[in-house]
Formats: C-alpha cells, structure tokens, sequence
C-alpha cells in the first residue's frame, strides 16, 4: 500500500467515524416499574405519557405461589378494545399464556406472564392519539379482581 492510499484510507476511516459519533442518540425510554402481587393488584395504576414517547413497562411478580397458580402479566389494549371480551376470551388461552389468539390485533404491547420473584418488561411506543388506553393482567380472575390500569397520552 502506498502512502497515498494510506492517507486517503485514514481520511475515509476519520470521516466515516465522524459521522457515527455525531448522530444523536435515540432518546431511552421512561422506566415504569410495576409489581403484581397476590392480591391480583399493580403498583401503579396510571401512566400518563405523551405520544409517541418512548415507554418501558418493567413488572415484576411478588408472589410465594407457584406460577401456575399465580402469575401476572401487561397487555396494554388498543384505543376501543373491550377489555372483559378479552379477559373472557383470554381465560381460555392457557397454551398461549392467556393471550388469545383471535384478539392479539387488540394489543398494541405486551409482557409474558411472570410467576414469583420474576421480572418480564415490554418497550413500545405510547400511542400518537391522545386517550385512554386499558392495562390489564390476563391471568383468569386478575381482571376482574382489579389487576388493571390505564396509560393516558395527553
């Protein structure tokens, strides 16, 4: 190699390094950490966000259970969804850990279940409407026992 070819690599290296220091970096999501406890209750209930914002859903499951018995888990809903349909539907979806299969287009984010003293997270997106959109634990009975929460954009 040349010392004209050395020079002209090195230019191009600089360069190209240039370039990759000077990109901004994407903006880390918000941190939302949930726990699911026996009671079939979250930690929190409300997360408001603006949209588009970057979110991640950490949840942990505070439980001396075994799983099968009790695990939780964050489905957020799309705008319109019908929540107890989908519990409903849910609750026969053991293989698919209570997920169904003819509604997951209802979904716009979700975690597996977590049994105790696991930690399962989701990063997404908050929707770019302003509204209220529904959180739940799909576990049969976590619904209707409370285990829900509503992520507002605004």
């Amino acid at each position: 190699m040349t010392t004209k070819s050395i020079a002209i690599l090195a230019a191009a290296l600089f360069a190209a390094a240039s370039l990759l220091t000077s990109a901004p970096a994407a903006a880390a999501a918000r941190e939302i950490k949930i726990t699911g406890n026996d009671q079939m209750q979250y930690s929190v209930k409300r997360i408001e966000a603006k949209p588009g914002e970057s979110l991640k859903v950490v949840l942990t499951a505070v439980s001396s259970m075994p799983k099968a018995e009790m695990a939780h888990n964050f489905i957020l809903l799309k705008k319109g969804a019908n929540p107890d349909a989908f519990v409903m539907a849910g609750a026969m979806a053991r293989n698919t850990e209570y997920v169904p299969a003819a509604k997951k287009d209802q979904i716009l984010a979700s975690t597996t279940l977590a049994g105790g003293g696991e930690t399962v997270e989701v990063t997404f997106d908050a929707p770019a409407e302003p509204g209220e959109y529904v959180y739940l634990c799909s576990f049969p009975g976590h619904y209707a026992a409370g285990m829900k929460g509503l992520l507002v954009v605004k």
